[in-house]
């Protein structure tokens, strides 16, 4: 019952409740801006992280030994499965042991040098 004797003291209490309120709103306030900005870093790193990745990933891989282009690659493997890539006999089925100079020619002939 004090307290309601005395309405200063109530009134002095809830500045201090308000003042003490509005503190918290600035400190959470700036605690949001510090988790934004964390969180844009955070975001930034990850994109870094995953190209370093990929670039350590194409510097790791074995490099091909005949240097062909995709496309040649592509060619290569067809003449290994037992297709002609020539243009003389394109699809068509090599017989068994059979060596095709126009698709050796055609694979790896005129490769062109890469920069």
């Amino acid at each position: 019952m004090s307290e309601h004797s005395n309405p200063n003291s109530i009134y002095d209490r809830f500045a201090q409740v308000t003042k003490q309120t509005h503190d918290l709103v600035a400190n959470m306030e700036q605690l949001q801006a510090q988790v934004t900005e964390l969180m844009e870093t955070n975001a930034e790193l990850s994109i870094e992280n995953d190209h370093l990745r990929t670039m350590l990933k194409k510097m790791h891989q074995p490099k091909h030994d005949d240097h062909l282009s995709g496309s040649r690659e592509n060619l290569k493997k067809l003449y290994q499965q037992g297709f002609h890539v020539c243009s003389e006999y394109f699809g068509k089925r090599l017989d068994q042991n059979e060596s095709c100079t126009f698709c050796l020619d055609t694979i790896f002939g005129h490769e062109q040098p890469t920069n």
